[in-house]
């Protein structure tokens, strides 16, 4: 999956080459003494005339912002083709990435790597706050939201070599957005019914600067404990594969904009991310996964007990190995939390957004973020009942943990430059207000600060914390007792429970394998096809569990959530990370993605009872198994 970090490579090479050399320049590049007249005499209305420097902390050394600052104030001043319009906005972004991954594989250091850069990513607009050349998809394909340029620059935090990239950068993006922005209107006019939601919205200036944050990778000894931990899987020999990657982040985020934002803020992430895979006897691949996360390397739990965690993950997979497939059914189905919160976070992240989608002159794009669950279901839908009356459903960022957890999902000001808030999304099961970056929609027209991205992905209306609330809940024992009764009722002998959903990014080992499930995904996306890992087969008789393998389910849409027969009491903390992949985000795969290059956020959810699901029994064609058997691990 492409990312920011992914610069240099494949497309980002094309994307990079364009940039640096589509055109000649349109102003001078930086001088001590570079004059502040304009190059053109026709007025830039909306930009002012001087944006005041934020000042750092005492004994501060590092020229970053600065750097953005005065030439973010050269092209205010000086930025314009003759006869074209000035930009509106500038803004500049720059990401300071510090990264520390540690890779081990039953017992053995595969990969120990320590990486440091620095991005950019310059967006200019045209136009005006209700029309620019943003939000638009042409006959040239899909530009991004944005239109900007997005590049390396130096890791040394030198001023003068940054003010050279970003002058660069802001010259190719002006006249990227000044072409936008014609094809843009030609295309409008040909429209019968033109949109009229505005494409940017306005917001205060946001001054934050806060101290710079310098990689510490002393906190343990990560090669010592990757590798304890991965041995644990050396006494399953079914295992064909597996993988424990430590991965430590520093991030420093600057942006400043003409508006006068300006703000620097940094962020330490930890995480452990492990997937193990073996094959049945019939050469069916079947896979486990373990995850934890945390705000700071220290606050990751022990070697020992990540080693406990991997350990039953690695019996869990033997046992789904020699677990008998599932049958086909339809009936009622249980997801225990946290599985439940996995599941409200695939079926959720489509529709919890409320801004406009772009306008296309190819509709091929739409259909295919239709035809991977990317459509709102609670779009102009505000004021309508959309979940049981008992449940509300609230994102708080401010929020800092819950039950003496700590949560990631947790920030004070989003990508976009906007303060973070408390969004009451849900009321007693009436859709109240959707989550907001500053792209207009059809019903909010300002930011509640959820525009998210991370590695300077763009910015989306994403959920941070959110919490599934209830006002009925039902103890676990009193819910799977209503399960079993409603199984009964049905006239089956058995019910589904299911105990953990799966997560292929992290899960699959290669990647075909991991096309191979997320092909299975996206082709029933549309339709509500969900894909649990550990689904245990109960009896009604005597409530004996067998676990069983191959479910997908089918049908499961946001749409399901509105008549759950039980919620329980019993809210857990479910943390992932949301995919930036282009592709994905925003659709019903956007839950599924990685430290490596998702965004963090938490689910809050109790246990979710479901009086009728349909399941579908294995999926996907059995692979050859090996023709040798694999060496003994001493």
């Amino acid at each position: 999956m492409s990312t920011i970090k992914d610069i240099g490579k494949g497309s980002a090479i094309a994307a990079l080459a364009a940039i640096l050399l589509a055109g000649t320049a349109g102003y001078a590049a930086p001088a001590a003494d570079v004059s502040k007249a304009p190059v053109a005499a026709v007025p830039a209305p909306q930009l002012p005339s001087t944006v005041k420097i934020a000042p750092v902390p005492a004994g501060d050394q590092d020229k970053t912002l600065a750097a953005l600052h005065d030439e973010l104030q050269r092209s205010i001043n000086r930025l314009m083709l003759p006869n074209q319009e000035k930009p509106y906005y500038i803004q500049y972004r720059l990401l300071d990435l510090d990264e520390r991954t540690v890779v081990a594989q039953f017992g053995a250091l595969v990969g120990s790597t320590t990486t440091r850069n620095r991005f950019m990513s310059v967006d200019v607009r045209v136009g005006d706050y209700k029309l620019d050349n943003s939000n638009f998809i042409g006959d040239r394909g899909f530009r991004g939201f944005l239109g900007g340029s997005t590049g390396t620059v130096g890791i040394d935090r030198d001023y003068d070599s940054l003010r050279q990239d970003l002058w660069l950068a802001t010259d190719q993006s002006y006249k990227q957005a000044l072409d936008s922005e014609s094809r843009k209107k030609a295309f409008l006019r040909g429209l019968a019914n033109a949109p009229t939601i505005d494409d940017f919205s306005q917001q205060p200036a946001k001054v934050m600067v806060e101290s710079h944050l310098e990689p510490d990778w002393t906190a343990r000894n990560w090669e010592t404990e990757a590798r304890a931990v991965s041995a644990q899987l050396r006494k399953y020999p079914e295992l064909e594969n597996s993988r424990v990657t430590y991965r430590i982040i520093y991030a420093t985020t600057y942006l400043v904009t003409t508006e006068g934002t300006q703000i620097r803020t940094g962020r330490v992430f930890a995480a452990i991310e492990a997937g193990l895979g073996a094959q049945t006897s019939d050469g069916t691949p079947v896979h486990n996964f373990y995850t934890s996360y945390a705000n700071r390397p220290q606050d990751l739990p022990s070697a020992d007990a990540v080693g406990q965690q991997i350990d039953k993950a690695g019996r869990d997979l033997v046992a789904l190995r020699s677990a008998p497939t599932v049958q086909d059914y339809d009936g009622p189905v249980m997801f225990e939390a946290p599985a439940a919160g996995s599941l409200i976070a695939q079926l959720m992240v489509p529709s919890l957004g409320g801004q406009r989608p772009p306008i296309s002159a190819n509709t091929r794009f739409q259909q295919a973020m239709d035809a991977l669950g990317g459509r709102s279901d609670w779009m102009n839908r505000a004021g309508q009942r959309v979940l049981p009356p008992t449940v509300s459903l609230v994102d708080d960022p401010t929020a800092a943990d819950f039950q003496g957890q700590k949560l990631i999902g947790s920030y004070s000001v989003d990508q976009e430059g906007v303060a973070a808030e408390k969004v009451a999304v849900v009321e007693n099961g009436m859709l109240h207000q959707l989550l907001m970056s500053r792209r207009p929609g059809p019903e909010y027209s300002q930011s509640n600060g959820h525009g998210r991205s991370t590695f300077l992905g763009e910015a989306r209306p994403m959920m941070s914390n959110l919490f599934f609330n209830t006002t009925n809940g039902q103890s676990p024992e009193e819910l799977k007792k209503k399960f079993l009764d409603a199984c009964k009722q049905n006239g089956q002998k058995f019910g589904l429970l299911v105990r953990a959903m799966d997560n292929p990014v992290i899960a699959s080992s290669t990647q075909d394998e991991l096309s191979d499930w997320l092909g299975v995904l996206a082709t029933g996306a549309a339709d509500g096809a969900r894909l649990p890992l550990l689904v245990y087969r109960v009896s009604v008789d005597d409530g004996h569990e067998e676990l069983v393998r191959g479910a997908l389910i089918s049908g499961l849409t946001v749409r399901n959530l509105r008549m759950l027969l039980g919620v329980g009491n019993d809210p857990a903390v479910y943390q992932f990370e949301q995919s930036q992949d282009a592709e994905i985000a925003g659709t019903a795969l956007g839950a599924f993605g990685s430290s490596d290059d998702g965004v963090p956020s938490d689910v809050i959810a109790p246990s979710l009872l479901f009086e009728e699901l349909e399941v579908h029994g294995p999926h996907g064609e059995p692979r050859r198994l090996p023709l040798v058997p694999q060496p003994p691990i001493q």
